[in-house]
């Protein structure tokens, strides 16, 4: 059966070229709706789009053919990724192919609301004259506060650095010695707030970084600063914004990014402010990234289609895994996730992994990689197994693999010693019928289900504890579904998995009233 490719979305004519000459037919049909493009996908093993089609669990239905959809571009939002997963589809995405142009962009926004740019060219156009109106401020001697001093971040640093700006930084994953080398110092997000003249931000939107900065972040900023957002919609509050620069409570912003694109109509209030620039998501909208993007997914599509080999993979079909190490990636992963949400904003040092028994013969290098996806998940929202290295690298994490002896009580384990801030602590797990199971965690020994939601108490080993913790837990209306309870000279860690969400002040409050000497709610992706 002929493997045919279909592109959906405008792409740059040298991307093109490469498919077309890669000896599988390709078809270019655009603007399709999601039923005119559920009537054609049938037919094709590959699917490459940009931003505008939205692949739905309906189309991935309808395309039974389906093997990878190649995203040209980084945000795979468009994507039903874990519907992909489940149905074993390759979703890949250009993750390095705009990365200078976003960095330009945030340059230029910086530039044109510190001096009044986009409007003093409007106000030309209508046949005015108005230098005073439009006078600007100076970025040299100013202080540029970087919110995510990653790959964009660190680029925009280099480049502002020309400008003779002071820099600081707020980034709890990147080691110091990096932000040293661009000429950032870092520090805490309050104090990037309160001491920026000019603040741009760069980080993916989580959970945690979502209205990020609200109206109580904008009090705190300077009364002439000015922000840019070139990173994700939806890490400003858009309406605490508005308030924010029609009140004057900041000086000016900059934004190519938003929570609705196109805006709705509520959004485009923002659009009557005069010290606002804005810009329709152009971060990667240049002519050098459109090829890199279009070359990039081209090759990489075609190498899955005709070798099977997987690059800036996004996910990974489970059948392509060795079937003896296959039970192990959940395992490793969540242990990996377990230890970011262990150490929280510390930046991990060392990650040391043995592979004991039988898994100490096999192949291993797919659970290491799944391992730090899973600690990294954390950190930048989306890893994968062909970035997960190069990133656990440029942050200044250690990776080592080795192996050990097996153990008398199981067959295989798997070790993780984690290093960071000096302190060094370990994680021990094995998969028992199928069911990744934690039993060990520091000194303790234990024996417990991994569970989407859990929490994990350490203290000194006194009577009447465990009561205490059952007592409290129902105080304050949570279902223990199961606990586990490991003991060492003196001391003690005990595992609760929880029936419902605990939210943050119930954590709190529980870790109050037993006394506890450290307490961590963990959230997994089971």
């Amino acid at each position: 059966m002929t493997t045919k490719i279909l592109v959906s979305d405008p792409l740059d004519a040298e991307g093109l070229e490469i498919l077309k000459n890669s000896g599988f037919p390709v078809d270019e049909v655009s603007g399709l709706t999601e039923d005119e493009l559920c009537a054609k996908i049938g037919d094709y093993d590959a699917l490459i789009i940009r931003s505008g089609t939205k692949v739905t669990s309906k189309v991935i239905d309808a395309g039974k053919k389906l093997r990878v959809i190649g995203r040209a571009g980084v945000g795979v939002d468009n994507i039903d990724v874990p519907y992909a997963t489940d149905k074993g589809i390759l979703v890949m995405n250009t993750p390095s192919a705009n990365i200078l142009s976003a960095a330009e962009h945030s340059c230029a926004m910086l530039l044109a609301v510190a001096r009044n740019i986009p409007f003093a060219h409007e106000s030309m156009h209508k046949g005015e004259w108005k230098r005073s109106k439009y006078t600007g401020v100076e970025l040299n001697g100013k202080v540029l506060g970087i919110i995510g001093v990653g790959r964009v971040g660190g680029e925009v640093a280099k480049r502002m650095k020309a400008f003779n700006m002071t820099m600081i930084g707020y980034d709890p994953f990147l080691p110091k010695e990096v932000a040293d080398s661009l000429g950032v110092r870092l520090t805490t997000l309050e104090e990037v707030i309160t001491k920026a003249d000019f603040m741009t931000i760069h980080t993916p939107l989580l959970p945690e970084t979502r209205n990020m900065i609200s109206l109580p972040q904008f009090k705190m900023m300077k009364p002439n600063a000015r922000i840019a957002n070139v990173a994700r919609g939806g890490i400003v509050n858009e309406d605490d914004l508005y308030t924010a620069l029609k009140e004057k409570i900041i000086a000016g912003a900059a934004f190519d990014v938003w929570c609705n694109e196109p805006l709705t109509d509520d959004e485009k209030k923002l659009l009557e402010l005069d010290n606002l620039v804005t810009t329709p998501h152009l971060g990667a909208s240049t002519v050098e990234a459109q090829l890199r993007v279009a070359v990039e997914v081209a090759e990489h599509v075609i190498m899955y289609l005709r070798d099977g080999i997987v690059s800036n993979a996004i996910n990974a079909p489970r059948g392509s895994l060795d079937k003896e190490t296959e039970p192990y990636i959940p395992l490793v992963k969540n242990m990996g996730s377990i230890i970011q949400q262990i150490i929280g904003n510390n930046p991990l040092n060392k990650l040391e992994i043995s592979y004991c028994g039988n898994l100490a013969e096999k192949q291993t290098k797919m659970l290491t990689v799944n391992a730090i996806i899973g600690y990294l998940e954390g950190i930048i929202g989306t890893a994968n197994i062909i970035n997960a290295l190069p990133v656990a690298k440029s942050k200044g994490i250690e990776v080592i693999e080795g192996t050990k002896d097996a153990s008398k009580d199981y067959s295989s384990i798997v070790e993780m010693k984690f290093t960071y801030n000096g302190i060094t602590r370990s994680l021990r797990g094995t998969v028992i019928g199928g069911t990744p199971k934690l039993i060990g965690i520091d000194e303790f020994i234990t024996d417990i289900t991994l569970a989407d939601r859990m929490i994990i108490l350490k203290y000194k080993d006194t009577p009447g504890v465990i009561g205490t913790v059952g007592n409290a837990i129902g105080e304050l209306g949570i279902n223990i579904a199961l606990m586990a309870v490991g003991r060492n000279a003196g001391k003690a860690t005990m595992f609760l998995t929880m029936d419902q969400d605990v939210p943050e002040n119930v954590v709190k409050a529980l870790g109050e009233k037993v006394g506890v000497e450290e307490i961590k709610y963990i959230e997994l992706g089971q």
